[in-house]
Order: C-alpha cells, then structure tokens, then sequence
C-alpha cells in the first residue's frame, strides 16, 4: 500500500514533473518543480494558506509519483505535454485546444502555390496567420486567385522546359500558364512577392505600382487592361481598409489579456502581424473563481503554446506570469529566435492589452448570457415534456438512445444523457450490438436497454464496483417510432423496471416531427422551444452513434490480415469486407465465392484461399 509520508521522505531533491493520483489510480494534477522535495512536501504540510482548490485535491490524492528531469526547461516542457495528454481534472484546462489554419505561400519551389495549412515548418515557405477560420482562409485564397492569376495546380515542370498541356485555367486566363512557359520564373516570383506583400498586409505599395500600371496602360490604348487593373485596385483597397492597424511595431505579436468574475474567467487572444490585426480568439474558464491571475495566465500560456503552430517574436500579457524566464527560453527555443514576454505598464502597448481586455469582457458577459438563456430552454423543455407526456415527476436525467450500423456490419448504439436539461457527456456510453447480425433496429434497441439496465442491477448489488451506470433516468428517448417505443418497454417490463418511454420520430426530410408514446403521437410543430429541445437531443443521440460507427469503419478498413496478401489494396479490401462482412467470413469463403467480388480475378481468388486454408482449392 502506498504511503504518503514514507514516500515524501524519499523524493530528490532535483527539478522535475509529479503526478498526483486519486483512490482510481487517474491522474488529477500535474505540476512542475524546481526542487521535487520541497513543492510536493508543501501540499501535505498545513493547510490553512490553501485554496478551497487545493484542499479539494489534496484531500483525493491517495498516491502520487515523479519524474526526475534535468533542468527546469525539461521539466517545463514535460509537464505541457503531460497535462495536454491526461487533461487532469484540478489542472486549468484549455478546452479549445485548437490547430489554427495558415495561409502557406511555397517559396522554395520553383513556381509557388498558395495552400491552406495548420502546420508551420522550417522548409524555406513563407506562412501567414493565425487565422480564427478555415472558411477565412479559403476565402482569402479564392480573392488572391482571382487578384493574381497564379498556378494552382501540383504539376512539376521538367527541367527540359517542355511544354505541357494547359489546364483549364489558362484558357479562362486565371493562370498565365508557367506550364506553356508563358512566364519565366523571375517573373513569376515577382508576381508570388506581391502576394507576400499583400497577405503581410502592405497593400498600400501593391496599389500604388498598379495605378501607375493603370495609367500607362491607358495612356497606350490599353482599355481593357486598364478596366482590368482598376478592378483589381478597388479590390485591394476594400480589403485594406477591413484591416485594422492597431500597433506602431511592425514586428509580429500575440496581445494576451483577460477578464474575470467570482466564478469564471475569458481569455482573448489577438494575433497582430505587422502591425495589423489578423484575428483573435476567446478561451473561457469555468468556476475557477478562486484561482489567481498570475496562476491562470502562466496555465494559459504555457497550454496554448504547447500546441501553437507559430509563436511570434513579441507576446504582450496583461499580467505577470510565473517562472517567465524559463517560459521565454522554451519559447525561443520553439521559435528558434529569441522571443519576448512583456508586461506593459504604460504606453501604447498598455493600451493594446487595455483594449484586449475590454473584448474579453464583452465575450464573458455573452457567454453568461448565452448560459442564461440555455438554462431558461433547458428547464422549459423539462416541464414541457412532463407535462404532454403526463410524468409523474421532472424529467431530470433524460438518456436518448439511437442505433448506427454500415449495412449488416459495424451495428452500435450510443446512450446520452442530458440532466437539468443540458448534456452530461461524461454520463455518455457507446454499445457495441452483439447479439444481432443482421440490421434488426428493434433487436439492437432490445439488446441495449437490457445491457444497460443489467449493468444498473449489477453495480447495486455489487458496492465495490465503479458506478458507471447506477444513475436511472426518468424518461427514456429513443430515436424512432412506435416499434422502437415497444420493444424499449418489452425489456423493462421484463426486468421490473418502471420507466416512461417516448420514441423522436422524423419526418419524410429526417428532421424531428414529434414525440410518440404507447397511446399517442405528439405533433411539436406548434411549440418551436420544445422542438428545438427534442431536436437537440435526438441530433446528439444520433451524432455519438454515428461518430463511434464511423470510427469502427476506419479502424476495419485500416489495418487486417487482408494487407499480408499480394495484389490485395485499398479498393479490394474494401470491396471483399462489404461483400463478406468480415475477416472470419472471408477464411470461410470458396475460391468460386471469392471470384463473385468485384476486382477479384481467379489468380487473385486462389491466392486469397490459400493463404487463410494454407493450400489451393480442388
């Protein structure tokens, strides 16, 4: 049995990273130290300078153990991706641990594309971003094919500078064909130059060399020319003017700046590359009032680096963070350059976190409202439903239940539970259908409730066990009719259990129609709050159960006995697993059942049969 004070005696007195564990064995904390001994020493010893947090923790922690590092920059980095990897449940978490989309311009080709990634590389291209949206990016790229009439194609061009066939592109003169050698590559570098200048935000030089061009043109005639650059000046004008300049420095920056209230905190991000705001984003914080400022920016900081494709050369903060040099020296070391933290206390740049600040304010304050309001839908909701549906009591804990299946293979079912009328995903549990071969809908349903009501029976007359399931609901959805409804409440009479049962029935678009009961079907086109309610739940029902299906799919296709064999690829293990169902049917087939697939020819037959019967077929 593990016992905390002979452990604490034995801890090193070294830098490293400690884990702290509950009664399950499940990591609940993650922490770094510069010296092991004495910071984990500092959560067993008295306890009056605690937070209301800390005490909660330490009074769970049954067990901890620790990992010995070099230096402090080793353990910082190890405790980053060990709380991304755990996710610890007294550690402030960034929920939105987001891979933000760049604009990535390939100037170490030759002829340089424009593509869309969410991964930064030292591999010579230039890169633009953070952006906040992939749909941002793919509008901005659509704007720059059409202000720039570049190549978009993945053609490499021989260095025999043959010529090759013009795709469509070029004929409708959105490209001026490299491929027919219509531009050389100085040129065209030229031409990738002004769309860097343009994508770092220097229209301004871009403009005024087009209306010099604009002029010339005109003054040669060149009408439609001239129409043309005046088009594509107005366009980069109206752009121009979208971007806000928000600071003198022209060097790149994250602006990081906070809000809080007694229970919860939002953090804004803005991302500003030379100069100019490019996007921003908002993290919010629940219930950790308690929790300092100096605490939540150095756990925020330190998370949202972690994963960062790009870390800038500059990162204003708002406030103070702990252990900032080391922080700087794990950034700089990402980075490759040297990066600094700065904590303004006047100027321009103490107006910039002021103004940060003043947004994430704004985005705490919709957050509770939009909170607000969902709890005024989700309790509505609940008294709706008793009352049409005639329970006895407030339907607290709802579970919705829906089936997924690829034909007669891969046939799942997922439980989610909504309680106090919100979605408790925790509670949420996936089944795999076992006893059912075929696509029975009615069977599997049958085969779930008992699985998860047997699971209920077990863990009450078993103490010991983990309660996974021992929360019973006060009304059961399932997505479906009246046959659904009945063989729902077959398996409950069956088991004595006495629980009210509705089925989400869809119209002839597969959108939510209304409720059926035993007696009755409820049409909830008159009441749009309650149909927004059902709807919610039957589309995270059906959600969860798709996602788990589609994730047994790839898993089957992606790796199987089926890869050992030659001349058998992607399509072909594809086609056999359709047609057979599985592995196990396949060994069973014949040569001549083998043949009947799609791309299998009788070599190909033949080989597939000796390899799982170990011999040729008579």
């Amino acid at each position: 049995m593990f016992n905390i004070q002979e452990e604490l005696k034995k801890l090193p007195d070294k830098p490293g990273v400690y884990l702290m564990k509950d009664s399950n064995g499940e990591i609940i904390y993650v922490g770094k130290a510069v010296v092991l001994k004495n910071r984990v020493r500092q959560y067993f010893q008295s306890s009056a300078n605690h937070t209301p947090k800390v005490k909660a923790m330490v009074s769970r922690i049954k067990e901890f153990e620790y990992i010995v590092t070099d230096t402090e920059l080793e353990a910082l980095i190890l405790e980053c991706n060990l709380i991304k990897k755990y996710r610890p449940k007294f550690n402030i978490l960034l929920k939105d641990d987001k891979s933000y989309p760049y604009i990535k311009v390939t100037m170490n080709e030759e002829f340089p594309r424009i593509l869309m990634t969410r991964k930064v590389e030292k591999d010579g291209a230039k890169y633009f971003g953070p952006y906040t949206s992939a749909f941002a990016v793919k509008n901005t790229i659509d704007l720059i094919k059409k202000l720039f009439p570049i190549k978009t194609c993945n053609r490499v061009f021989t260095k025999d500078g043959k010529k090759q066939r013009p795709c469509l592109n070029y004929h409708i003169h959105q490209c001026l064909g490299p491929c027919q050698g219509n531009i050389n590559k100085e040129e065209y570098r030229a031409l990738m130059n002004d769309i860097c200048s343009f994508l770092g935000g220097k229209q301004e030089e871009i403009i005024k060399r087009l209306e010099r061009d604009m002029l010339k043109a005109a003054e040669n005639m060149e009408f439609e020319k001239a129409a043309a650059l005046r088009d594509k000046i107005a366009s980069l004008k109206h752009i121009s003017q979208k971007q806000k300049v928000v600071s003198n420095v022209l060097s790149d920056q994250d602006v990081i700046a906070f809000s809080k209230d007694p229970t919860d905190s939002c953090i804004q991000v803005f991302f500003i590359r030379g100069g100019k705001l490019i996007g921003r984003e908002h993290f919010i914080f629940e219930g950790i009032g308690d929790v300092s400022d100096k605490e939540l920016m150095t756990s925020f900081v330190k998370q949202f680096y972690t994963s960062a494709a790009y870390v800038p050369s500059e990162i204003v903060l708002q406030e103070d963070i702990d252990e900032a040099d080391i922080i700087e020296r794990w950034l700089s070391s990402r980075r490759e350059t040297k990066v600094h933290i700065k904590v303004p206390r006047r100027g321009e740049k103490l107006k910039l976190v002021e103004m940060v600040s003043q947004n994430a304010l704004i985005a705490l304050n919709q957050f509770k409202e939009n909170i607000k309001n969902q709890d005024k839908l989700a309790k509505e909701g609940m008294a709706k439903l008793k009352e049409i549906l005639e329970l006895e009591e407030m339907p607290n804990r709802i579970e919705a239940y829906d089936i997924s299946n690829t034909g007669s293979t891969e046939i799942v079912a997922s439980m989610v539970v909504f309680e106090g009328g919100h979605p408790e995903k925790k509670e949420y549990r996936r089944f795999k259908i076992k006893s059912v071969e075929s696509q029975n809908d009615y069977a599997s349903m049958q085969e779930v409730i008992f699985r998860r009501f047997n699971h209920a029976k077990k863990e009450k007359e078993d103490k010991n066990s983990e309660a996974k399931f021992s929360k019973l609901p006060q009304l059961i959805l399932v997505d479906g009719g009246l046959g659904h409804v009945n063989s729902v409440l077959s398996v409950l009479e069956e088991m004595n259990i006495s629980i009210p049962v509705a089925g989400m029935v869809k119209d002839d678009r597969h959108r939510t129609r209304g409720l059926v009961t035993g007696n009755k079907e409820i049409d909830l086109s008159k009441d749009l709050d309650l149909l927004r309610f059902v709807t919610a739940i039957q589309d995270e029902a059906h959600r969860f159960a798709l996602e788990y299906n589609r994730k047994l799919v790839q898993k089957r296709y992606k790796g199987s006995e089926l890869d050992k064999i030659e001349g058998i690829g992607p399509k072909r293990k594809k086609a056999l697993l359709k047609h057979f169902g599985s592995i196990k049917n396949i060994q069973k087939a014949s040569v001549n059942d083998l043949e009947a697939v799609e791309g299998i020819s009788p070599g190909l037959a033949n080989k597939i049969f000796e390899y799982f019967n170990g011999g040729s077929s008579i």
